[in-house]
């Protein structure tokens, strides 16, 4: 008789665990270039957060869960005079972040926005320092937030290189969820085996499904789940430093692993051959590569895929302004990913369904010469039904040159390119941008821009001489690294 027993002797950590871990421990943050950037996506982040404060249904999730809880050394809200337990303050700065589309973005096998972990890091980091000085201790300082920004986006940006979690029909926000567990864990203090056992629970927890992403059921959903997956973050966090024993091959262990159960091409035949399974493809180390090469959306909240296309569509709103009803085609050339992920037919039932349709940006950017985030709302496509009448017309086509220098290391371009053809056999000239005003490849560009968009969501919040000591503040690398993070967090108090 055959011995169909497991066997119970415990397994070493998955090398990917130790990996992060030992990055996270070790890894000495000294490119300049990597914290002056994480300096401009901290400041981005925060105004993109500031920004959603002007939305209801945003709003309508904030907050204690219950009513009238008082959290000393709590951990403050920007923009308002929230102060909540960690958990939830990383919940609803997250989802501050997150709720427009306007932050930081990180394309490759696996697409995701490495910024959405600031809500569970600002939290943890704004707590831990007003407790350390309620115990006599120092504060935490804003260059530790800038470090463990910069690990943040390498951990998710890295593995996301060559991992289409996508392609199995997984959600980027677990590398939400890992990334942030990895850096949390780290400023609480915690070792080696507490940060691995903190991972290993971020990985067994699986992912969410794609589905609210992906037409016919886009929702609000995507709105608000990096902020849910930097929060579960924190609380791994917490349950690892209290002693929670950790699951050392929950990625490789056969069967009930993660490889077997989430990231394999078939998951219904348990007699998995090697060659049909799938493991991460690391490939290359843990550094400050992603920060340094993070895309900004600097000029419009735009799903990434989308934002060269808005771009073209921009420069041909002149031309194509008054003859909008003669329009016969609107010829699109994309990449591969944005026709999966982003081109979308038929109605459209909701702003986070509608910022994430190729045609529906171009057709605003096109009818109207500017998209902001109110030209998503429900009220706005219902007043103009000319972006339908566009949308009707538009052809998307896969460019092959596109989509291999989406992929490409050297380029990274986000290339889409935009035609108008008229009833009368006439067109415009086609409009192609390689590279969005967010690239690394136009930072001396977008950088003033940048700069601008935060100085513009700073004054929808704040008075005139609070939104002046901010920018101050925050044009001064040197200054805001040494500056205590509870203080930092008490400028954003309304």
């Amino acid at each position: 008789m055959s011995n169909t027993a497991d066997s119970s002797e415990r397994p070493d950590y998955d090398q990917v665990i130790q990996d992060i871990a030992d990055y996270v421990l070790d890894y000495r943050i000294d490119s300049v270039l990597a914290l002056e950037t994480a300096r401009y996506c901290l400041i981005d982040t925060l105004g993109c957060a500031l920004l959603a404060l002007r939305f209801p249904e945003c709003t309508k999730h904030l907050g204690p869960l219950v009513e009238g809880t008082v959290v000393p050394n709590g951990a403050r809200v920007p923009g308002t005079r929230l102060c909540l337990d960690p958990v939830k303050a990383a919940w609803d700065i997250g989802c501050l972040i997150r709720w427009l589309d306007f932050n930081d973005t990180w394309l490759a096998a696996e697409w995701g926005h490495p910024s959405d972990n600031l809500g569970g890091i600002l939290a943890v980091a704004d707590h831990l320092s007003q407790l350390n000085l309620s115990l006599s201790k120092p504060p935490l300082r804003m260059r530790q937030v800038l470090e463990a920004m910069i690990k943040a986006h390498e951990i998710q940006g890295v593995i996301a290189l060559d991992n289409a979690f996508n392609r199995v029909g997984l959600d980027h926000v677990l590398l939400v969820r890992v990334a942030s567990t990895a850096v949390v864990t780290w400023l609480m203090g915690g070792n080696r085996e507490q940060i691995m056992a903190a991972l290993s629970h971020a990985w067994v927890d699986g992912s969410a499904l794609r589905t609210y992403r992906q037409a016919p059921n886009a929702g609000s959903r995507k709105s608000w789940a990096a902020g849910d997956a930097t929060s579960r973050a924190v609380r791994l966090a917490d349950m690892a430093m209290r002693g929670e024993m950790g699951i050392p091959s929950v990625l490789t262990a056969r069967q009930w692993g993660f490889y077997d159960v989430c990231f394999s091409k078939t998951n219904a035949d348990q007699q998995l051959k090697p060659a049909d399974k799938r493991q991460f493809d690391i490939s290359r180390p843990y550094g400050s590569y992603v920060m340094e090469n993070i895309l900004f959306k600097i000029a419009f909240p735009a799903e990434f895929h989308a934002q060269t296309a808005v771009e073209a569509a921009l420069q041909l709103h002149p031309r194509v302004n008054d003859g909008l009803e003669q329009i016969d085609t609107i010829l699109i050339r994309t990449q591969e990913s944005a026709i999966r992920i982003i081109s979308k037919q038929g109605e459209l039932n909701n702003p986070a369904d509608r910022d994430h349709c190729l045609q529906y940006m171009v057709a605003v950017a096109l009818a109207f010469g500017e998209l902001t985030a109110e030209h998503y709302e429900d009220q706005f496509h219902r007043s103009h039904p000319v972006i339908d009448r566009l949308r009707a017309r538009m052809q998307v086509v896969e460019e092959p040159r596109f989509s291999r220098e989406y992929l490409e290391p050297d380029k990274r371009s986000i290339a889409n390119a935009v035609q108008v053809h008229f009833n009368d056999g006439s067109s415009t000239d086609e409009v192609t941008i390689e590279y969005p005003l967010g690239h690394r490849r136009r930072r001396p560009e977008g950088i003033p821009l940048l700069e601008q968009k935060f100085a513009t969501n700073l004054a929808t919040r704040f008075p005139s001489a609070r939104y002046r000591q901010i920018v101050e503040l925050c044009r001064n690398q040197s200054e805001l690294e040494a500056t205590p993070v509870n203080e930092f967090m008490a400028l954003f108090v309304i």
